[in-house]
């Protein structure tokens, strides 16, 4: 009689637990056994699923204070075990090894331990043994075992399986991205350990896009896109469209009450907050409705039908909310190449990078916004509160703007920008030519520099049009000569101390 097949078994051992309990659900709908340790195992059982212990298939306990569980020849000769091998399946079936055709592992979390400012003994306790060995092991036999390496690969894992299970490609592509992870996990230790530091990250999968800025350059983004947004509709999104969207996220998260903002080329060209998105996207369209063309959209609170209406009068690549009516997706869904993204409530990395030469800048991220605590009045004439609501409102944009930048605003709307400009009296200049070509009166507005004004021509020139209210970090030798000026002509000036440059 022929020997029924095995069950095949799904390992899981991780530290996070979150995001789990859709994996262990259909991993068990596919027909796996479960195969888990310790607090995995005792969370897969609190769902409600059938689990074994790896203690009970191995014989052994865990040992010496859960440094050993997992390292035993039933392990990882269920992993290893090369089932297209006569002699492999014959001594698997003699030392009664199952197979084990799954691996899910989360690495103990040995960076972040670090970044905690942990003492050296805990550090070292968070060098994972038993998950780096399963994860190589499993990467290793990619022909026969699929290994999810991380609990950032959950959500395409699912997908895989809601098509039916992983292909030989998808698992050789799990098992290049397992081996990256053990690099980097490696580097880390290594780099604590020799006191050493190298540019060594893992952003996570390659999805290669259309093509890079332009259609002749090749382009890649490395990350989970997933984790940061839904998309509902439309095409792919293209390395510009990232940057946009970076750019555009950035920018909404500066605002708590209801703000729209519309971005072209990664700087905004319509920002206003108001009662309700329908006004906050009349005023913001308002500022700028040439560049508004093609631009795009994000909002930091959902879009309705009646914004939608509004909206779907212009042609824009790029909507992005935190959710949507239906009755909004209905009209936003029109145009078939339209991309409509959620924004997911994702954490931003601390730092920022950037190749250059034949290397790589790294600077911790900008998370400082300016607030009216912040703001030092540098005049014998001080801002009103409403004065005081826009210089924050424009301050919040001029971060957010490449440099060298001007900001003018009023009533909390964007009336212009100065943007990219190699003077920052040039980029006065621009702001104020483009508020007029939309017939905006700039008496009363307010004026955000991103950095200090060497000399007065600045505020000369703000004065001229009506701007009497301005802020700035501050910071240069010759800042008297600014304040001076505001004095005489009864205009008011903040400083932040905080320096905003944006390249």
């Amino acid at each position: 009689m022929p020997q029924q097949p095995q069950q095949p078994y799904a390992l899981i051992s991780v530290f996070y637990k979150d995001g789990l309990e859709d994996l262990v659900k259909s991993l068990t709908n596919k027909g796996f056994k479960l195969l888990s340790t310790g607090g995995t195992r005792s969370f897969i059982e609190n769902l409600g699923y059938s689990v074994q212990a790896v203690e009970d298939l191995t014989g052994y306990p865990s040992i010496l204070g859960g440094r050993v569980k997992t390292l035993h020849p039933k392990v990882f000769g269920g992993i290893l075990g090369r089932r297209e091998l006569e002699n492999d399946a014959e001594e698997m079936s003699e030392y009664e090894i199952p197979s084990i055709d799954v691996v899910v592992v989360d690495l103990y979390p040995f960076e972040e331990t670090l970044a905690s400012g942990a003492d050296h003994q805990d550090i070292i306790e968070k060098i994972d043994i038993g998950g780096i060995s399963l994860i190589r092991a499993a990467a290793k036999n990619y022909q026969d075992v699929w290994i999810i390496p991380s609990r950032n690969d959950y959500q395409t894992a699912l997908q895989v399986l809601e098509k039916g299970g992983p292909s030989l490609d998808d698992r050789k592509a799990f098992a290049a991205r397992a081996f990256s992870i053990s690099s980097a996990y490696d580097r880390a230790i290594e780099n604590y350990l020799s006191g050493n530091t190298y540019f060594n990250l893992n952003f996570g999968p390659e999805k290669v896009l259309r093509y890079g800025e332009n259609p002749h350059q090749k382009g890649s983004y490395y990350g989970n896109i997933n984790d940061v947004f839904e998309q509902l509709h439309g095409k792919e999104l293209s390395y510009n469209n990232l940057l946009d969207a970076d750019a555009a996220v950035s920018l909404i998260r500066e605002f708590d009450e209801t703000t729209l903002a519309i971005l072209k080329h990664n700087n905004a060209c319509g920002v206003a907050s108001r009662q309700n998105l329908l006004e906050a996207w009349k005023d913001a369209l308002a500022g700028d409705p040439v560049s508004a063309f093609g631009g795009v959209i994000i909002a930091n609170t959902e879009i309705d039908g009646d914004t939608a209406e509004e909206m779907n009068k212009l042609f824009f690549e790029i909507v992005i909310a935190p959710s949507y009516s239906e009755k909004a997706l209905e009209v936003l869904r029109q145009k078939k190449n339209r991309i409509i993204l959620v924004l997911k409530n994702f954490e931003t990395p601390a730092q920022q990078f950037r190749s250059l030469l034949n290397g790589v800048l790294v600077q911790d991220r900008d998370f400082v916004t300016d607030r009216t605590e912040d703001m030092k009045t540098q005049t014998s004439r001080q801002p009103d509160a409403d004065e005081i609501t826009d210089l924050a409102f424009a301050s919040k944009i001029c971060k957010n703007t490449k440099s060298n930048t001007i900001v003018l605003a009023k009533n909390k709307q964007l009336l212009a920008s100065g943007t990219g400009q190699t003077s920052r009296v040039d980029a006065l200049k621009q702001a104020i030519v483009k508020a007029k070509a939309f017939n905006f009166d700039l008496n009363g507005a307010v004026m955000a520099s991103d950095a200090f004004f060497p000399f007065p021509d600045c505020v000369e020139i703000a004065h001229a049009e009506g701007i009497n209210t301005v802020i700035q970090p501050g910071g240069s030798v010759k800042d008297q000569l600014s304040i001076d000026y505001c004095d005489d002509q009864n205009m008011a000036m903040v400083f932040t101390g905080t320096r905003h440059f944006k390249h």
